[in-house]
């Protein structure tokens, strides 16, 4: 009798939601969602940008879900916006719990993600997959180690290919498949609710070198901007076959990747510890990849302007303490 009710109820859930997309928003008016959830990891929670949590995640109130939720009017509505993105997640932390603040640094242990997810969730983000196979921390901790042995060639490039294979590019075939199961599992929980998968936006510029910024070899530029490019072709064709929807944030991105200086979403090889953890987004590509989003689902961005606010935040000097026992700061 249980399972009927839960299936009457998840049943009912799906029609409600699928009768309200059957009328898009217009350009004046706000996507209405009633409860939130945001799973991901550091390229969705954020570490470092201010304002940090009290969480070994590292996730910050000025993340992408943080000003999506206050766009959609649900930031500030109690039970309406939950958050469990966590930094260094990959996609075995939807179903398994996480050691944080990574699997080499067990200072604390999070839930799966998916304990989040209800029945009465309707809608979901997603922005998980490069962490898998270690495909994202291969790139930014071998690359820059490797640009003196041949600068102006790639061998990170050749680092990773062997017997002619590109292991980093192989691998992001199976990460594909993981994603599709991520789909399929927040459906299970969430019958109800809009899927969203987001992508990675850009690093390496499309053209052009900044060294001192991105030190990777010359060569390596090219080639790392071609395992990104993979990456979110695995999350949008996982997406697309899962009956999910997509939101492209490297194309928007284009002149705003590390090398971009003011214009930059995302940092380089230098950690700030009240801006953002290197080769990761500032604040500027939270809030621009929240307009993004906000906008696939029918909004505008005029359409609220109210910020986050700084609950559960750490304080500055515990922030640096956690920092440094993480390893993302020295410590002093």
């Amino acid at each position: 009798m249980r399972r009927t009710t839960r299936f009457v109820l998840a049943t009912l859930l799906a029609v409600f939601s699928l009768a309200s997309l059957g009328t898009p928003a217009s350009a004046a008016e706000t996507p209405s969602f009633r409860k939130y959830v945001a799973l991901g990891d550091s390229y969705t929670a954020g570490p470092l940008i201010p304002w940090q949590q009290a969480s070994w995640c590292f996730r910050s109130n000025n993340n992408y879900p943080a000003w999506l939720a206050t766009k959609l009017g649900l930031y500030y509505r109690s039970g309406a916006f939950t958050d469990v993105s966590c930094s260094s997640a990959d996609t075995t932390n939807m179903l398994s719990p996480q050691t944080v603040p990574s699997p080499s640094l067990a200072l604390g242990s999070v839930p799966p993600q998916f304990d989040a997810l209800t029945l009465d969730t309707d809608l979901v983000t997603i922005g998980i997959g490069g962490n898998d196979y270690g495909v994202f921390g291969s790139l930014i901790g071998t690359c820059p180690e490797l640009r003196d042995d041949d600068p102006t060639g790639s061998p990170c490039k050749d680092h990773f290919t062997i017997n002619g294979t590109d292991t980093l590019l192989a691998a992001l075939k199976n990460t594909q498949r993981n994603l599709e199961r991520v789909v399929k599992g927040v459906r299970e929980r969430s019958p109800a609710a809009t899927i969203v998968l987001v992508g990675y936006p850009r690093i390496a510029p499309s053209k052009g070198y900044c060294p001192s910024v991105l030190p990777f070899a010359d060569g390596d530029y090219a080639w790392a901007d071609e395992v990104e490019r993979a990456l979110n072709k695995a999350v949008s064709t996982a997406a697309r076959k899962q009956g999910a929807r997509y939101v492209d944030t490297y194309g928007p991105s284009n002149g705003h990747d590390a090398c971009a200086g003011d214009a930059a979403w995302v940092s380089g090889k230098d950690t700030n510890l009240f801006r953002a953890v290197a080769y990761h987004p500032y604040a500027a590509g939270m809030k621009a990849e929240a307009d993004l989003i906000f906008k696939a689902l029918g909004g505008t961005t005029a359409t609220s302007t109210e910020a986050p606010d700084a609950r559960n935040a750490s304080t500055p000097a515990e922030l640096q303490r956690k920092a440094a026992a993480a390893g993302l700061v020295p410590r002093t």
